[in-house]
């Protein structure tokens, strides 16, 4: 069966979502990324999986569900960090951020007996989730990351590599406080919809 990866920082003010800042504070910044993990947690817990793994910059909190075995991320750029990632998966995997609170179970529910990899493109030009059937980290270095050519250059890598691709729907990110309210609006009974609602009133 399938791992499930979760790349991810530790919330912490001036260190997560600072694009968010302004119009929020860092500290409800911080708060709308806790949030954002919190969700996205809950539905890699939802998921079936064999193995769900949590690969951390920072120390895990009160937002993490049992079931998680959480690894360190390793040091250099995002491509570097993800391909790590991918290192510590003997069998078929899919990774994602914490920046789409609005994935479900359902989405990470994926089956590799028809194709090589499964990819999530983002709306920014991105990506928000990469499943491979079998891990190779070499897919993953070198592939320029956060720009808008990102997500169109690393299903590029793939099919070059000879690997039959699978799409899953593109979602968004939240990366501005636009982003932050469509996001919500997708998934208003999240902890995220309650965060930002809460923030919007002086919470």
């Amino acid at each position: 069966m399938i791992t499930l990866l979760v790349i991810a920082k530790e919330p912490r003010p001036g260190r997560v979502k600072t694009r968010l800042t302004p119009p929020f504070s860092p500290e409800q910044a911080a708060g709308l990324a806790e949030a954002a993990l919190a969700d996205t947690l809950r539905a890699v817990a939802g998921a079936p999986a064999a193995r769900r793994l949590l690969v951390l910059d920072g120390r895990p909190g009160r937002w993490l569900p049992p079931g998680f075995d959480v690894v360190p991320q390793c040091a250099g750029g995002l491509d570097a960090r993800l391909a790590d990632a991918f290192a510590r998966c003997s069998g078929p995997a899919l990774l994602i951020g914490m920046d789409t609170p609005q994935v479900t179970p359902d989405l990470l529910t994926v089956d590799f007996a028809d194709c090589d990899a499964w990819f999530g493109p983002a709306e920014d030009g991105g990506f928000w989730a990469l499943g491979l059937a079998r891990p190779e980290p070499g897919l993953l270095r070198g592939v320029p990351m956060s720009t808008p050519a990102t997500g169109a250059v690393q299903r590029e890598r793939l099919v070059a590599a000879g690997l039959r691709v699978r799409d899953l729907p593109r979602l968004r990110d939240v990366d501005t406080a636009a982003d932050a309210r469509a996001v919500a609006a997708l998934a208003p009974h999240g902890a995220f919809a309650a965060r930002l609602a809460g923030c919007a009133a002086g919470r």
